[in-house]
C-alpha cells in the first residue's frame, strides 16, 4: 500500500488459486511429477482430499505424500523430485530469464488486476502477500504480470512454511505499523485451503488481543459448471476449519471492505 496514512484494515491474500488459477500448473506439475515416479497420475479429487488435510500445503511435500501413499518404493531422493517438479512448472532456470520459461506457469489465468489493488488502496486497506510458492514465482505474477511494484511478499523459504502464523503475523505487523493487539487495525487473510485457514486460527492462538479474519475461497478448477457437490463439500471443510466467511471470488472482498470499518468475525 502507497499510501502514508495508516491502514484501517491489513488484508492480506494467498497465491495461489485466489491471485491466479493454478489447476493447469502448480497441481498439474504435482500430477506430473507423481506420474513420472509411479506411472501414476492423481486425479483432482485425490489432491483435493489431500489438501483438505491442512497439512501438505506445500506442493513438494504433497507430490511425496502422494506417491508414499501409493505405495511408489522406493521414493526418489528429494533433491530428484523437487528437481522434476521444477522442470514442469518453470520449464527452465527458476532465477532465470522468465522469458525462457516454458513450463506449465505459462498458462496461469489471473483472478484479479492491479486495479484491483488499487481500489483496495483507496479504501485505506493495507494489502501483501503470504504464500507458499516459490518466490521466483510468486515474484512473477505478482510484479510482472499484476505489475504491482514492490509488493509486501512472503513467499516459500522465506517464512516457515504455514500454517505457521509466523509469516503472517511479522506482514501484518508491518503492515499494520503498530504491535498486533487489542489497538491495531484488524487483519484478514484470504486462501483456498484448509492450511490458510488453520494459519489464522494459530494466529489468534498466538495474539489473542489481536482482531483477525479467516476469509476463505473455493479454489477455481471447483468453481465449473458440474461441480457444484464438489465445491460445496470442500467449502465445508473450510468452515470446519474455522472460515469466518466463505467468498464466491477474490474480487468479493472489495465490497467486504467497502463499510467504514471491516465486519466483525
Amino acid at each position: 500500500m502507497a499510501a502514508s496514512a495508516a491502514p484501517r484494515a491489513v488484508l492480506l491474500f494467498d497465491i495461489d488459486g485466489v491471485i491466479r488459477d493454478v489447476a493447469g500448473s502448480y497441481r498439474r506439475a504435482i500430477v506430473e511429477t507423481v506420474r513420472h515416479f509411479s506411472g501414476w497420475g492423481p486425479e483432482s479429487a485425490v489432491i483435493d482430499a489431500l489438501k483438505g488435510e491442512g497439512r501438505w500445503n506445500n506442493d513438494w511435500h504433497a507430490s511425496m505424500e502422494l506417491l508414499r501413499r501409493h505405495g511408489t518404493d522406493p521414493l526418489p531422493a528429494w533433491d530428484r523430485l523437487v528437481a522434476v517438479f521444477s522442470d514442469h512448472y518453470f520449464g527452465g532456470d527458476p532465477e532465470g530469464d522468465p522469458s525462457l520459461w516454458r513450463g506449465f506457469i505459462g498458462s496461469e489465468p489471473l483472478l484479479v488486476d492491479s486495479a484491483f489493488f488499487a481500489a483496495l488502496s483507496a479504501q485505506g486497506i493495507a494489502w501483501g502477500f503470504v504464500s507458499g510458492a516459490e518466490p521466483p514465482s510468486a515474484r512473477f505474477v505478482l510484479e510482472q504480470r499484476l505489475q504491482l511494484t514492490a509488493p509486501p511478499l512472503l513467499a516459500m523459504g522465506q517464512a516457515p512454511d504455514k500454517p505457521d502464523p509466523t509469516g503472517l503475523l511479522a506482514l501484518a505487523a508491518t503492515l499494520a505499523r503498530v504491535p498486533l493487539g487489542a489497538g491495531a487495525p484488524p487483519v484478514a487473510y484470504l486462501g483456498d485451503t484448509v492450511a490458510d485457514v488453520e494459519t489464522v486460527r494459530r494466529a489468534r492462538l498466538e495474539v489473542p488481543g489481536q482482531r483477525f479474519e479467516a476469509l476463505a475461497v473455493a479454489p477455481p478448477h471447483l468453481q465449473q459448471t458440474g461441480r457444484e457437490a464438489e465445491r460445496r463439500r470442500y467449502e465445508d471443510q473450510l468452515r470446519q476449519a474455522g472460515a469466518d466467511r466463505l467468498l464466491g471470488s477474490t474480487r468479493q472482498v472489495l465490497a467486504l471492505f467497502s463499510a467504514p470499518s471491516p465486519p466483525a468475525p
